[in-house]
């Protein structure tokens, strides 16, 4: 069926009139409420997110573990072989799907976060794995393993696995529409595709992923004005935050009007093309040697320990470790929960022709062991430069710095001043091809069919005036509004409970349809 096939009478015709004033009055509510009262807002955001923590901590944690491991027991069933959305051959190259995966999931974090969270880690070993002390390879590889853990299998499969499979026949198959509340399907029938709980989900799920891509934006500012200022004396002002963001905004703007198949699509291969040739420099140029050790040592422990730290809760009994896990594993698993039903609707716009087993190890195996290569490239390179000259790196990074994380691995390698422009560059590429990408999906949601040039350019144009706004009240607003992203994930990790069991199921029966096409 086509993109725009709907069931009649289940879904609205034109843009969702509805959806669009619940969401953009929630986010206009958010920015003023950050505008005159900061304090206020930051009490009620921490509030919300130490219950949030507190209460739905241990279900997340099933939950991603589940959904890992119920991926992998649907590789092994005969219905894996199906091509799904209706085509037999793919929409899209197998290099131009799987860069528009990657970089739309890793986004600014992928950059920062692998230059930060390794180096904290390897500065407080994770509590799941007792003192550590006076053994510093033994450090290294358990920080390594812990950042495995929240951007490994764990994240990549939460952001579309189960939910892509659903998605895809509910919407190529059965013509239901392709938004989140086609999530809820299973469980409620025609009632989630109309009427309050439709809106209610899809509202939860687009204001999830507007605060997830909003925060990115804030921080690329503040981190590319940090940036210009270390390396060419620049102010660092609102004022440079600001043009940071604009360039930002017109970026993806452009990119996300001109739709999937050009600007999308060309912005992803430039951005892993930019990714791969500063990897190979830095692998080439850098601590090759203990990179390797430091990925297969950080393997090793990731794989020994990876159930105990899936599941670690602490010694506070069910509620768990709340100041650790809700800094780190929660904090990181509400933010991609948040992700969730938006990125299985990009990926199964953008999987046509593509069998669930191939999404399923692309997103669950093989993006997960990319992703940690990467950071045992960047985040244990910094290990290594910090164990040979204590201080080097966690001196900068002292109170959480990530910028200046980054900033000291960077320009600990050689020709180091272009390397740190370089990846300024790739960090702003890679949120700008996820903020196009989540302009167009959000106005994809919110539309009967392909959603309009002003629908896009307004959502793309929106989440950067939000960032603009928030950065204007200081770092909290931004930061707050990263806190609020736990808050968020709580409505949306209740839409993604039924792919557990009707992916599953789905799977099953299109194993036993004669009529369907495999690979």
């Amino acid at each position: 069926m086509s993109d725009t096939t709907r069931t009649p009478g289940l879904a609205p015709k034109g843009a969702d009139k509805a959806l669009f004033a619940v969401t953009g009055g929630f986010i206009a509510l958010f920015c003023a409420y950050a505008l005159f009262d900061i304090e206020g807002l930051s009490a009620l955001v921490d509030t919300s997110f130490a219950f949030s923590a507190k209460y739905f901590g241990l279900y997340w944690q099933v939950l991603l573990l589940a959904t890992f491991l119920i991926g992998l027991v649907l590789c092994f069933l005969p219905g894996s072989r199906t091509l799904m959305g209706g085509l037999s051959t793919p929409e899209f190259g197998t290099f131009s799907w799987a860069a528009m995966i990657m970089c739309t999931l890793l986004a600014g974090g992928g950059v920062f976060w692998a230059a930060g969270e390794p180096i904290a880690h390897f500065l407080s070993t994770p509590p799941v794995f007792g003192d550590l002390s006076g053994d510093v390879q033994a450090q290294a590889h358990a920080a390594l393993a812990q950042s495995f853990l929240h951007w490994g299998f764990l994240a990549w499969a939460i952001l579309g696995s189960l939910t892509t499979v659903m998605l895809m026949h509910y919407h190529y198959d059965k013509g239901l529409p392709l938004a989140p509340r086609t999530l809820l399907y299973p469980l409620l029938g025609d009632r989630a595709l109309s009427g309050p709980i439709g809106l209610i989900a899809d509202a939860s799920c687009i204001i999830a992923v507007v605060a997830g891509t909003v925060g990115p934006i804030g921080f690329l500012g503040l981190q590319m004005s940090y940036g210009l200022n270390d390396l060419t004396g620049i102010p660092d002002t609102f004022a440079t935050q600001a043009i940071a963001i604009l360039a930002l905004v017109g970026l993806y703007t452009v990119s996300a009007i001109t739709g999937l198949a050009k600007g999308i699509k060309i912005l992803s291969q430039i951005n892993v093309l930019l990714a791969v040739v500063l990897l190979i420099f830095m692998l080439v140029a850098g601590p090759t040697m203990n990179i390797f050790a430091g990925f297969f040592g950080g393997m090793q422990v990731y794989a020994t320990h990876f159930f105990d730290m899936a599941m670690y809760r602490g010694d506070a009994g069910l509620f768990g470790d709340a100041g650790w896990l809700g800094w780190w594993t929660v904090f990181f698993w509400g933010w991609f929960m948040g992700y969730g039903p938006l990125m299985a609707v990009f990926i199964a716009r953008i999987s046509r022709g593509r069998s669930i087993r191939q999404i399923i190890i692309t997103l669950s195996i093989a993006a997960p062991l990319i992703t940690n290569f990467w950071f045992t490239i960047i985040g244990g390179s910094g290990i290594f430069f910090e164990i040979a000259e204590p201080g080097v790196v966690s001196g900068p990074f002292e109170g959480f710095n990530l910028p200046a994380g980054l900033l000291a691995i960077t320009q600990a390698m050689p020709m180091g001043l272009i390397l740190s422009v370089l990846f300024l560059v790739l960090t702003m590429c890679f949120v700008a091809t996820t903020s196009d990408s989540m302009s167009y999906v959000i106005s994809s949601t919110m539309t009967d069919g392909e959603p309009s040039t002003a629908m896009r350019a307004f959502w793309g144009l929106a989440m950067g005036v939000m960032a603009l706004i928030l950065i204007s009240t200081g770092e909290g607003g931004i930061g707050k509004l990263q806190s609020f992203i736990v808050v968020t994930a709580v409505p949306v990790s209740l839409i993604l409970l039924p792919s557990l069991w009707d992916a599953l199921r789905i799977t099953w029966m299109l194993g036993r349809t004669p009529e369907a096409k495999h690979a």
